[in-house]
């Protein structure tokens, strides 16, 4: 039997809550450039299944990688990490 591979996960900010069931999470990892030697940031959204609508723009959250879900949703809120204050 195969094996199952296991789901990425990505800690990311809210940035947008105002669709259904949906949000969007921003996350930044840094990536050395090799000719210069120097970090620099990169940014990508990515939208999130929200079934309960528990999250809010500005919390820190843990996405896992899922099915698709829609045109563009491929990514399932694990737990909120962080609320916004």
């Amino acid at each position: 039997m195969a094996e199952k591979r296991m789901k990425r996960s990505i800690i990311g900010t809210v940035t947008s809550d105002k669709m259904d069931k949906t949000v969007v999470v921003e996350s930044i990892r840094l990536v050395e450039v090799p000719l210069y030697q120097k970090k620099i940031r990169k940014r990508e959204t990515h939208m999130a299944h929200d079934g309960k609508n528990e999250c809010k723009v500005g919390d820190k959250v843990l996405i896992e990688e899922s099915r698709p879900l829609s045109r563009l949703k491929r990514w399932k809120v694990k737990e909120i990490l962080q609320e916004k204050t």
